[in-house]
């Protein structure tokens, strides 16, 4: 019995990345063996034990066959026969099917290390194809590595467009898909996800609504960038830059132009009314993806108000407060920061206005600190009753912003 450290964590330590989490792969074992040993077992579909101490996950050597379409249609095969070049093989990229044994040597037979020099993500083998959801990872480590300077290797796009024209990525379930996504929100570049969904056709079979507003064009003084479709590439990657790692911000990012591919044609490039037509699309997405309901409630939100984020400081002190009132923000005081998180990546999230400023934030936090401060306890003390005091905080409340948006002038 031989134990290997596979995948990310000799992946990572070769590109000189903090290693989180390591997966082993254990070669000539039966999983009698690996009970007999102390390890416990887990997963269902394929033998993997949970170490004893260390709780990481020790996989034996398996091979598999496709068996039916998806991601589900897979037969596996684990027993002490099985090698580890026949483990590796079966494995997506190449950067991935290393190995290191427990002497620190590298096991590499499929040329990972070169293309890790060479910036490539490659294809282990033909039955790379046999796995819808490995689209979504390539594209998923395209948004991971895009800042190094990493591409898709020309030979596994080609493989990728076959997929889709096979229809094979139509048998990804809703939960697989937004696992993948929400992962790839979280990475530096996830603009290079849509990228490289788009390059291989999944964008318009997965993401519909979001393929739509590429050649969507917009008003250039607002918009030097033009088209809406890179404008959410650019916005995406802002959210990343501004609250990295946070997918809830990058997914109210990612939706909240959707209106704008609805705009008539013979009103473009103006898009007045895009945020209320957004509104449709936004909901299909997140209800057809079964994303988390705090997830789906900020994207509408901010689909349906940035607009007032952007003009803030040309509102009247009760529209202000109604947009506060509008994002529950008394009783979800976090709204405000992540509301403001994406208008400001919405903001800068186009062409020569990456380093602009933002002072909209400010003045929105701020108008919402007044106006959180305005209590019940002071009228109450009057002697204010019933819906005389919910009218008196209203009241103070816009008087409040009133007096910081004098004070700004």
């Amino acid at each position: 019995m031989k134990t290997y450290l596979v995948g990310g964590a000799v992946r990572d330590r070769l590109l000189g990345i903090a290693v989180k989490d390591r997966d082993y792969v254990v070669v000539g074992a039966t999983p009698e063996a690996m009970l007999q040993a102390g390890y416990k077992p887990v997963g269902k579909d394929f033998p993997v034990f949970l170490h004893p101490q260390t709780h990481e996950e020790y996989a034996l050597a398996r091979t598999e066959r496709k068996t039916a379409p998806g991601y589900h249609g897979f037969a596996f095969h684990a027993d002490p026969s099985v090698t580890l070049e026949d483990d590796l093989r079966r494995r997506d990229l190449t950067i991935n099917a290393i190995a290191e044994d427990a002497q620190g040597a590298l096991v590499d037979p499929f040329g990972g290390m070169r293309d890790l020099d060479a910036k490539i993500l490659r294809h282990v083998s033909p039955a790379f194809a046999e796995d819808p959801v490995r689209v979504l990872r390539v594209a998923r480590f395209a948004a991971r590595y895009a800042e190094r300077g990493f591409r898709i290797a020309d030979e596994t796009l080609a493989l990728m467009r076959q997929m889709v024209k096979s229809s094979e990525v139509d048998h990804l379930v809703p939960e697989r898909v937004w696992a993948e996504t929400q992962k790839a929100l979280t990475e530096p570049t996830p603009s290079a996800f849509l990228r490289a969904l788009r390059d291989c056709g999944a964008l318009r079979v997965l993401f519909p609504e979001i393929d739509a507003l590429y050649g969507v064009p917009q008003r250039a003084e607002f918009h030097p960038e033009i088209d809406t479709g890179i404008h959410t590439e650019m916005v995406i990657d802002m959210a990343a830059k501004l609250a990295p790692g946070d997918a809830l911000i990058g997914y109210a990012a990612l939706v909240h132009d959707l209106g704008k591919a609805l705009t008539p044609q013979d009103v473009l490039p103006r898009h007045i009314g895009h945020e209320q037509r957004g509104r449709a699309p936004v909901a299909a997405v997140s209800e057809r993806l079964k994303v988390p309901a705090d997830y789906a409630a900020l994207a509408a939100l901010v689909c349906k108000l940035h607009l007032l984020a952007h003009t803030a400081q040309e509102l009247k002190p009760a529209t202000v407060l109604g947009l506060f009132e509008q994002l529950d923000a008394f009783r979800r005081p976090e709204r405000v920061e992540q509301f403001l998180l994406v208008c400001e990546a919405d903001k800068r999230g186009r062409l020569g206005l990456s380093d602009g400023p933002y002072p909209q934030g400010p003045y929105l936090r701020e108008a919402f600190a007044a106006a959180k401060a305005i209590t019940a306890q002071p009228f109450v003390e009057r002697g204010l009753q019933g819906t005389a005091i919910g009218e008196a905080i209203r009241e103070g409340r816009v008087d409040a912003i009133a007096t910081l948006e004098a004070m700004s002038r």
